[in-house]
């Protein structure tokens, strides 16, 4: 229900006060550095501050759900993702929100892929190059290979079970309590391999630390010109992560559109593409009509992704 004094804001006089840009997600990750890169960014053409609060807690639900509920007054914005807004509708019994009908898209901001990820050690012992040769392994070796996540129901997860689940192999899944522990435990040869962010993967590639085997997106990532992409072995096969920008439903079409013309044009900016795609994330603004559509298309997506896992949360 909307709040009766959102019809009373005046969208030509908007914004008279500063924003608040809710990241449902700890200080640090990809989404709070890109809502604080953001945050600079359009301060100037919106002349008002936007302050970054971080409102982490069960896998996102509560930052979100939060925003859910605030005033559709265009003063409180959330830094959705794949996860809240494609994945937990179908993992939570009780999601404290609706990603369509409580919010209404302003754009996408970034899209990044997943990548299959093996130590050196593991894949030299057992000549380990490709993606085949990992699917190879696993054939030969039923019941040997394990690969690690950052919890039953992430990215990471999700990606590991649709792989078993098309390529027709077995490994066993170890949750961590976050995807930096589940690094740690690839980087200590205690899991074979995993589905890392690229962002978060793309140092200890650079370090030779971690072996790339393929990205999860239907392109190759630009900043892994050399990696495939897992479809080039298992057709069809597309989960990357995205990041966007939501407000709550019911906010004037005028702020809505005032603030999708701002952020797309940051996020235009040469040198706003370049701070991201130096966190491996490469910049993809839509319109709010262009990002509505997408964010239906991932839903149905990953309900069989989900289904597929048979996790619930």
């Amino acid at each position: 229900m909307v709040p009766a004094h959102a019809a009373d804001a005046r969208p030509d006089a908007w914004p008279e006060k500063p924003m608040k840009f809710v990241v449902p997600y700890p200080p640090g990750g990809p989404l709070d550095v890109m809502a604080r890169l953001l945050a600079e960014e359009v301060r100037d053409p919106l002349g008002q501050p936007t302050i970054i609060e971080n409102r982490p807690g069960a896998g996102g639900n509560i930052g979100v759900g939060a925003v859910a509920r605030s005033a559709p007054d265009g003063y409180t914005l959330v830094m959705g993702a794949v996860a809240t807004f494609a994945i937990n509708p179908w993992l939570f019994d009780n999601l404290p929100y609706d990603p369509i009908k409580d919010f209404t898209p302003i754009t996408l901001v970034a899209s990044v892929p997943n990548v299959l990820v093996v130590s050196p050690a593991f894949a030299k012992a057992h000549d380990i190059h490709t993606l085949d040769d990992l699917i190879r392994y696993a054939k030969a070796n039923p019941g040997k290979l394990s690969y690690g996540s950052g919890g039953n129901g992430s990215a990471g997860h999700l990606a590991g079970e649709l792989l078993k689940a098309r390529s027709g192999i077995d490994a066993v899944h170890i949750p961590y309590g976050g995807a930096a522990p589940a690094q740690a435990a690839l980087l200590g040869d205690q899991v074979h391999f995993m589905f890392d962010n690229l962002a978060s993967a793309a140092p200890q590639i650079a370090a030779k630390a971690l072996v790339p085997l393929a990205v999860t997106t239907t392109e190759r990532a630009a900043s892994l010109p050399d990696v495939p992409t897992v479809a080039q072995t298992l057709p069809g096969y597309d989960l990357g992560t995205w990041f966007g920008v939501f407000v709550p439903a019911g906010t004037p079409e005028p702020v809505v559109q005032r603030l999708s013309e701002t952020y797309m044009a940051a996020l235009k900016r040469p040198e706003t593409r370049e701070r991201l795609a130096q966190m491996g994330s490469d910049a993809q603004p839509n319109t709010p009509a262009e990002f509505a559509d997408m964010v239906q298309k991932e839903l149905a997506k990953y309900k069989e992704v989900v289904e597929l896992s048979g996790t619930r949360l």
